[in-house]
């Protein structure tokens, strides 16, 4: 299930093919300007990732003809997601970090306990640049005692909440109901 943007996947794919992962894509580029100051790896990553916003930019938002009101609450509404996801990132990575400096613990030891070998690749999970595995998850509520929930995105992707709503409409069942505040997060 793909509740997180996947930067290095975008990368590889080399273009962004909606409004959501675009609203994703430019929330990355200020992650990575911070990470890049200090790893090689996030400067090419970066560097990439720019080229493809340019590209989306240029196909989707450069003529002023193509942008109908629909477009721009399409805009609006992916932003919003985009921007919740961001919170909810941010929000575990200082709970995260709250509960092992408690613990007089480093996110190189939770590296350690997770089976992470590389300092880069725990810092790409802590700054929601590549998602947390389920098992690293259950690990971190067990160990740090933080809520799953806290720990968890609990946000469909734009293609599950498509999904669901035509599921729910097509069972005609007037007792299941949901908003689009529903389907967007928890």
């Amino acid at each position: 299930m793909k509740t997180h943007f996947d930067i290095e996947k975008i990368v590889e794919i080399g273009v962004i093919t909606n409004e959501l992962d675009y609203e994703r894509a430019l929330i990355a580029d200020r992650k990575l300007r911070l990470l890049a100051k200090d790893n090689s790896h996030f400067k090419n990553l970066r560097s990439s990732l720019r080229d493809i916003i340019e590209k989306y930019e240029n196909s989707e938002w450069n003529d002023v003809y193509k942008i109908d009101d629909q477009k721009i609450l399409e805009s609006d509404k992916s932003e919003r997601i985009a921007e919740l996801e961001r919170l909810f990132l941010e929000n575990r990575k200082q709970i995260i970090r709250k509960k092992l400096k408690e613990l007089e613990l480093t996110q190189e030891n939770l590296a350690l306990i997770l089976g992470h070998k590389s300092k880069t690749y725990m810092s790409e999970l802590m700054n929601g640049i590549k998602p947390f595995t389920l098992r690293d998850l259950i690990v971190i509520n067990r160990l740090l005692k933080i809520e799953i929930a806290v720990l968890i995105p609990v946000f469909l992707s734009k293609e599950d909440q498509a999904k669901v709503q035509e599921a729910v409409i097509k069972l005609g069942k007037p007792k299941v109901k949901l908003t689009s505040a529903d389907l967007v997060l928890s």
